[in-house]
């Protein structure tokens, strides 16, 4: 089964998890230090909450696609090559609480979207070295647009 994932930075992680416990009518599947996932039935999403700093609005984190297999991963991977988009693939990273593979793409806004399968549970949040999931606010940087000009 495939599904969306929309990955939030909230500034009230607990508000948050609230508030989208009865949007969507469902409690959080994992629920770890700075971090909530809940995997919403209808319609299908994963949607994952961080904790980010007081005071400031919520705002997009990363968006994803969720597989069931690993293979499934490598098959995006290798279509979104064909098609042209830099690609950077993941494999047994440690990203979310979760051990995954993944492939990440830039929208031409330079949101970041990744196509992964969770392979295990893990201990940590924190991102491994050179993965873009899930930075801190001010360690954002957005890739390079190759149609980048000076003007809007």
């Amino acid at each position: 089964m495939s599904r969306m994932q929309l990955a939030l930075r909230v500034p009230d992680l607990q508000a948050a998890i609230v508030f989208y416990s009865k949007l969507f009518d469902t409690r959080p599947v994992k629920r770890r230090d700075g971090y909530a996932n809940f995997a919403i039935a209808e319609p299908p999403l994963k949607l994952v909450l961080i904790e980010g700093t007081a005071g400031e609005a919520t705002r997009l984190d990363h968006l994803g696609v969720e597989v069931a297999t690993a293979e499934e991963v490598q098959e995006a991977a290798d279509r979104l090559a064909e098609a042209g988009l830099t690609t950077t693939e993941e494999k047994d990273t440690t990203c979310c609480y979760a051990l995954q593979d993944k492939v990440w793409v830039h929208g031409p806004g330079h949101e970041p979207w990744e196509v992964y399968v969770v392979k295990a549970d893990a201990d940590s949040l924190v991102k491994q070295a050179d993965s873009a999931c899930c930075q801190p606010a001010d360690d954002v940087r957005p890739a390079p647009r190759p149609d980048a000009t000076d003007c809007c």
